[in-house]
């Protein structure tokens, strides 16, 4: 019997259905604006569908030309429910959505798993929500890939470059972090917040508050790679839940960006 991490948000953050998943997903992929880039790594929220959605698929929309390519995508997002130390594997063989199973990929966990920041926690992974709804516009757009969940708690970014520096690849690897931005603000007050937090990472620049992305720690660790990697960022979509679906009293952030090698024209 394989061991499966199920779907544990379907039917609350995204449908459960997989038809209904599938339309939502394509429906809102085609509304997103397509970008002549060719993303190594993207950073997408992990909202509600309704919330969030428009402003992820902007990120996965510019992987459509280039997704034959892909073969191995690692997503790291910070724990909301469960405490961890370092960065946490999953310890299952796949992880379910309503679309199907997506294996995860044990070869590249091999790579890490002596890293003393590297634990197993499927107790991490069993109800974050951070992770799993990244998935279904992973599964639509990529024909056949791995996955490589990491749940991230108290780690310094150097820990977590160090991870993605092992697991870099090549053109086969897509490294997706998952974040929203600030959370519960007034309408005007998050987009100052949110939009300083954007140019700090168009400028490569860590984030030096939790306040301003509870996915503080795998952003500054991407942008530690990144610039180790000469990446070039690129905000894709800057919105908040006041301008999706939500009312202007508290409103959550979300953006997406790419992060291109080069001039980041499709290849």
């Amino acid at each position: 019997m394989r061991n499966i991490r199920p779907a544990a948000v379907a039917g609350q953050f995204y449908p459960e259905n997989a038809r209904a998943l599938a339309h939502d997903v394509r429906a809102m992929l085609v509304s997103a604006r397509p970008s002549a880039l060719a993303p190594k790594a993207l950073i997408a929220p992990h909202a509600g569908y309704i919330y969030s959605g428009a402003i992820a698929a902007s990120a996965y929309v510019a992987l459509e030309p280039i997704a034959s390519r892909i073969r191995r995508v690692v997503v790291l997002g910070p724990t909301h429910r469960v405490a961890v130390r370092g960065l946490a594997l999953p310890g299952v063989e796949a992880f379910a959505t309503p679309l199907g199973d997506i294996p995860i990929d044990t070869a590249a966990a091999r790579l890490i798993a002596h890293l003393p920041q590297v634990t197993v926690s499927p107790q991490a992974h069993a109800q974050e929500h951070a992770l799993e709804v990244q998935l279904p516009f992973l599964q639509t757009v990529l024909p056949d890939f791995k996955l490589l969940p990491l749940a991230v708690g108290m780690a310094a970014p150097q820990e977590v470059a160090e991870v993605l520096e092992l697991l870099w690849g090549g053109n086969e690897t897509l490294i997706v972090v998952s974040s929203d931005l600030s959370h519960y603000l007034p309408y005007d007050t998050a987009r100052r917040m949110d939009g300083a937090s954007a140019q700090s990472i168009l400028k490569l620049e860590p984030l030096q508050l939790h306040d301003q992305a509870c996915g503080a720690t795998p952003i500054n660790g991407l942008m530690l790679a990144a610039r180790h990697h000469h990446l070039t960022p690129h905000l894709l979509d800057l919105r908040n839940s006041g301008d999706t679906a939500g009312p202007r009293d508290g409103v959550v952030g979300y953006a997406s960006f790419a992060f291109t090698e080069g001039r980041g024209n499709v290849g």
